[in-house]
């Protein structure tokens, strides 16, 4: 186990160095750079700004010194802003680990006991209402979803209010996030758990006399729990981090916009950073995710 742990870790290490290489690499051959606009700075400025943020060394020696800065802590400071991206991603992703949390939970609380109703129910009206209905959220695009919660529920019925910093409300937001990934882990569920129910050790624990809710519970849900597990550790990371469209479609100053504003700037302190801190997030997320097997399943072995 423990040697696994240190091969996903160094194996992570090298996963989000080449990330960050090819971000880097691919962000500074796009023509343009940050100080490119239609008021652009005079000659002089735009030189001493190149020099003071290294854009005027070779593209490869930038990269090392950012690699340099990045080992000692030191995010850098954005070039639009001049704030410090460590403090700019603090600040950001405490509102988008908020929201994104209380996402995770209602997609896997609801999606495993919809997945255990269809599979338990398969065949009936309620497998077939479940089925229908996450379909139809798996088919709606998020965009599509959120601005019509917000047009139905926020402007038309009045029943909650548009988000605001000072008096924010995370209903609609949740379930724009939420509804997608709850369908998804529904749909995952029903499969395993259909696929467990027909094992053999079910029908000898029933056979056995044991108690329905038992065989449930202890044997097949705990069984049909190990494809959900993979897929919630890559979607943790990326819902935890805000979805782009829903913070833009509810006005949430989340992570997710900085990281688009910092694309539509050139802004390449920030891309970096956000970049990083993302891949860093989505592969810590997938490694907590492959050890949680050994947590479901001791029978599960690490080579």
């Amino acid at each position: 186990m423990l040697k696994y742990a240190i091969k996903r870790v160094l194996l992570a290490i090298v996963t989000i160095f080449i990330i960050s290489a090819i971000t880097f690499f691919a962000m500074n051959a796009i023509p343009g750079g940050p100080f490119a606009k239609e008021k652009a700075p005079e000659p002089r400025i735009q030189a001493v700004l190149e020099e003071r943020f290294n854009l005027d060394k070779p593209v490869g020696e930038q990269f090392f010194l950012y690699l340099r800065n990045l080992l000692s802590g030191d995010f850098g400071v954005s070039l639009k802003t001049g704030r410090e991206i460590s403090s700019t991603i603090s600040s950001s992703f405490a509102i988008s680990a908020r929201l994104g949390g209380i996402a995770v939970l209602a997609a896997l609380f609801f999606g495993l006991i919809f997945g255990s109703v269809a599979a338990l129910r398969r065949g009936k009206w309620a497998d077939r209402t479940i089925i229908f209905f996450t379909t139809l959220f798996v088919a709606v695009p998020s965009f599509i979803l959120a601005t019509l919660l917000l047009l139905i529920f926020s402007h038309t019925l009045g029943w909650f209010k548009v988000w605001s910093i000072t008096d924010p409300n995370y209903t609609l937001p949740v379930v724009s996030l939420a509804l997608y990934p709850m369908a998804y882990i529904t749909r995952l569920t029903k499969s395993s758990m259909l696929d467990v129910l027909g094992q053999d050790y079910i029908r000898t624990a029933r056979a056995k006399g044991v108690s329905e809710q038992i065989v449930i519970a202890k044997h097949a849900l705990r069984n049909a729990l190990i494809p959900v597990i993979t897929y919630v550790g890559p979607l943790t990371a990326y819902i935890l981090t805000g979805s782009l469209v829903v913070e833009t479609v509810f006005t949430i100053g989340g992570l997710g916009t900085h990281f688009v504003t910092a694309i539509n700037n050139r802004d390449y302190s920030m891309i970096m950073g956000t970049t990083i801190f993302l891949a860093t997030l989505m592969v810590v997320m997938t490694l907590i995710s492959d050890l949680l097997y050994k947590a479901i399943d001791p029978k599960i072995t690490f080579d």
